[in-house]
C-alpha cells in the first residue's frame, strides 16, 4: 500500500512539473511572438505564431489569421504583449492564455496608444511547439499599471470524468439557460469560481464573483446561434459562435465570441470568456 501511494504521488508531482513547463512554453512562445513582431512586422509575426487554420477575429469578425495578416501590406505598428495568465490541458495539448496589450499604429514612438486584453488558445504541434488556434481581443481605456507578471492556473486532476457528459452537452446547458431564464442565471451556474471575462470597452473581470456583480446591471437578452463546433481534448475545450444581444433600449448588438471551458472537479466549466461585437 505504501508503494502505491508513493507511486500516485510521484506521478501527481510529475504531472505538476510537466503541468508548469508547459505553461512556461507558453508564456516564452508569448514573448517571442513579441519580439517577432518588432523585429519582422506585426504581420510576419501572427503569421509565424499561427495555425494554418487559425481564427482571429479583425473588426470581431472571424477571419483566418494568416491569410488576413498576408493579405495587408507592412505595417509599421508597434506591439507591447503581456501574456499575464495562462492554462493548460491535462495533457499540454491545448492551452488557452490572456494578457495585455498595447498598440501603436504608427511605431514604438507613436504617442496614441491603444490599450487591451486578448485571448489566444494554442495548440501543440508536432514539433512540441504551440500554435494559436483562436486569437481574439478587446479594447479599454488606460489602465493605472500595465501587469507585466504572470501565472498559471492550479493543476487539475488528469484522471478525473466529467459528471455531466462532454462539454458541449454542457455549453448546451448553459446556452439554453442563457435564452430561457437569463445572463445571470447562466454565469451563476457554470462560469468557474476563477473565471476571466472580457468585454468591449472594460476592464478584464476576474472570477466569477465580480462578473455576477457586473451583470446585475446588464438586462439584455442573449441568444445564441444554434450549432457550434467544440474542440478540445482531456480537461479542456473551446467553442467559438455568434451571438445576438437586444439591450434594454431595444437595440440590437451582433458579433462572436469564444469561451474556454475546463473540467473541474468533475464538472466542465466556462474558464475564459469573450463576447466582442462584430463592429469592433
Amino acid at each position: 500500500m505504501k508503494k502505491v501511494v508513493l507511486l500516485f504521488i510521484v506521478a501527481i508531482f510529475s504531472f505538476s512539473i510537466s503541468a508548469q513547463t508547459e505553461a512556461q512554453k507558453i508564456y516564452e512562445t508569448e514573448k517571442a511572438f513579441e519580439r517577432a513582431s518588432a523585429e519582422k512586422g506585426i504581420n510576419q509575426a501572427f503569421i509565424e505564431f499561427t495555425a494554418p487554420d487559425g481564427v482571429c477575429f479583425l473588426s470581431g469578425a472571424p477571419s483566418n489569421c494568416r491569410e488576413f495578416w498576408g493579405s495587408l501590406p507592412a505595417s509599421p505598428a508597434f506591439l507591447t504583449w503581456n501574456p499575464t495568465y495562462i492554462d493548460v490541458s491535462s495533457n499540454g495539448l491545448f492551452a488557452a492564455s490572456t494578457g495585455n496589450s498595447v498598440y501603436r499604429a504608427k511605431g514604438k514612438d507613436d504617442a496614441n496608444a491603444f490599450y487591451g486584453e486578448y485571448l489566444t488558445v494554442w495548440q501543440k504541434q508536432p514539433d512540441n511547439s504551440y500554435k494559436a488556434v483562436v486569437d481574439i481581443g478587446i479594447s479599454h481605456e488606460k489602465p493605472e499599471k500595465i501587469a507585466a507578471e504572470w501565472k498559471t492556473a492550479a493543476v487539475s486532476n488528469a484522471s478525473q470524468t466529467a459528471q455531466s457528459g462532454y462539454a458541449g452537452d454542457t455549453a448546451a446547458a448553459f446556452f439554453e439557460t442563457l435564452t430561457k431564464q437569463g445572463i445571470q442565471k447562466a454565469y451563476k451556474n457554470y462560469a468557474a469560481d476563477d473565471v476571466r471575462v472580457l468585454r468591449e470597452g472594460k476592464m478584464p473581470f476576474v472570477g466569477k464573483a465580480a462578473w455576477l456583480a457586473e451583470l446585475k446591471k446588464d438586462k439584455s437578452k442573449v441568444t445564441i446561434r444554434k450549432r457550434a463546433s467544440f474542440f478540445g481534448a482531456a480537461d479542456f475545450a473551446y467553442t467559438t459562435n455568434a451571438y445576438s444581444a437586444v439591450k434594454p433600449d431595444k437595440t440590437t448588438e451582433n458579433g462572436n465570441f469564444v469561451q474556454v471551458w475546463k473540467l473541474q472537479n468533475g464538472k466542465w466549466q466556462i474558464a475564459f470568456d469573450i463576447f466582442l461585437p462584430s463592429d469592433k
